[in-house]
């Protein structure tokens, strides 16, 4: 009894020691001041795939990583993880359907192929709404880009009920990268049929380097085993003008996870108790494909990752208030459940998913490590289903709940503290089951 009581008192001891941690390290003052900055209208959006304008928020979060103390991952002299994609450019664009000429901006082309010149062979599809789904925009997107990855040659008639959903996808492959596909693709805004066609285009290739941000803490006991922390901090640029404003400025998407990815290095860094390896990681090109994080996931041996977590949106609260996030495929490992434990006695709690209709367990830079077996989880707090600023140019600062972010951070490093310690693995996500 004796015995028991004293492993008791240790664990109340510990539980109590690492929560005066979390409020030690993590300021409110400091991840306001992070996330204002991520945010800003001079971080022009931070697109992926504009170097000149994703360049100063990549310089910020290599100095503030310098400044916690990290180290550049095994192999690197700097805090920039770099890689180059070619991106495809259409130049010229005449596309004939029936006799009628189709306006450009109606109109997605996806070929590899610099030059262009079809009049037969291509199947002839419909992308039309299905009135029974639960959700017209998901439905879209779910099929666009389901025809996105297919490798048939083909155009896909879209019906004109698509046409602002149709903009948005266009906007999100404008500018694309070289996949190895040999297939040619046409998605035309607002044709029912085609018996016959011309497509002429000619496009232009460029090589454009990018860089994920990633520093780490060697583990005391076990370096060879690593636990990740990571957010993307890349988004979608400048757009279309709303009421005069053309910055997509992303403050929740995903400068808060960003802010938390540095605030957590500053938590571990302080409270120097890491028995396993830790990797914090700023995520480039999330919005564009993921390329960022399947980059990052062939640099390190996936069987020694323990366990990542991905932070995806904690600007806002989520359905059930403050002092709670959910995890998105909590099911396929029990990450989520040693996390709630680690936080059990305080208000905190990590839930289920809240939103699987909307697939979000594949949306985000998770996917890639949970398809090498890694329990890689995103961790939010956004209302998915009705949060209409969203992808858009209302993504502010001022829109942030800072008190939400800083409160879910500490939940996060109160969790993750015995996967950091080396006192719990999470049991691997079955590759079989991921797609």
């Amino acid at each position: 009894m004796k015995k028991n009581l004293s492993v008791v008192m240790a664990l109340c001891i510990s539980f109590a020691s690492a929560a005066q941690a979390v409020d030690k390290y993590i300021k409110e003052k400091d991840v306001r001041r992070i996330i204002q900055t991520l945010s800003a209208d001079n971080m022009m959006g931070r697109p992926a795939m504009q170097p000149g304008r994703i360049e100063k928020a990549t310089v910020f979060i290599e100095k503030e990583f310098k400044k916690i103390g990290l180290k550049p991952l095994p192999g690197l002299k700097s805090f920039r993880q770099g890689f180059q994609k070619e991106q495809m450019s259409l130049s010229q664009a005449d596309v004939t359907i029936d006799g009628e000429k189709i306006k450009p901006e109606n109109l997605v082309l996806l070929s590899e192929k610099t030059e262009i010149n079809i009049t037969k062979g291509l199947v002839i599809q419909l992308l039309t709404l299905d009135k029974t789904a639960p959700n017209k925009d998901q439905y879209f997107f779910d099929k666009a880009f389901s025809l996105v990855r297919d490798t048939s040659s083909a155009i896909v008639l879209v019906a004109p009920e698509f046409q602002n959903n149709f903009h948005e996808f266009k906007g999100y492959l404008t500018r694309r990268f070289k996949s190895g596909k040999k297939s040619t693709k046409v998605f035309v805004l607002g044709k029912s049929s085609a018996s016959s066609y011309s497509i002429i285009a000619k496009q232009t290739v460029t090589t454009i380097q990018m860089n994920n941000v990633a520093g780490m803490l060697e583990g005391k006991t076990r370096p060879n085993e690593f636990v990740v922390f990571s957010g993307h901090y890349d988004h979608i640029g400048i757009q279309r003008p709303v009421n005069g404003d053309s910055i997509a400025n992303g403050a929740d998407d995903d400068a808060s996870g960003t802010t938390a990815v540095i605030e957590l290095a500053r938590h571990f860094k302080k409270t120097n108790d890491n028995n396993r390896s830790i990797i914090f990681v700023a995520f480039t090109a999330e919005e564009i494909g993921g390329y960022g994080s399947q980059y990052f996931s062939k640099q390190l041996d996936a069987d020694k990752v323990i366990a990542m977590f991905n932070i995806e949106m904690i600007g806002k609260p989520s359905k059930w208030g403050k002092d709670n996030a959910f995890i998105t495929g909590f099911e396929r490992s029990d990450f989520g459940t040693i996390l709630q434990k680690n936080v059990k006695g305080t208000a905190f709690q990590f839930q289920p998913d809240p939103y699987p209709e909307q697939d979000l367990f594949y949306r985000s830079d998770n996917a890639t490590l949970a398809r090498l077996g890694v329990p890689a989880h995103s961790i939010s707090t956004d209302q998915i289903d009705s949060d209409k600023l969203y992808h858009s140019v209302d993504d502010e600062f001022g829109s942030m709940d800072i008190d939400n972010i800083t409160r879910a951070i500490k939940a996060i490093a109160l969790g993750a503290k015995s996967i950091v310690d080396g006192t719990d693995t999470p049991t691997r996500i079955d590759k079989a089951g991921v797609r």
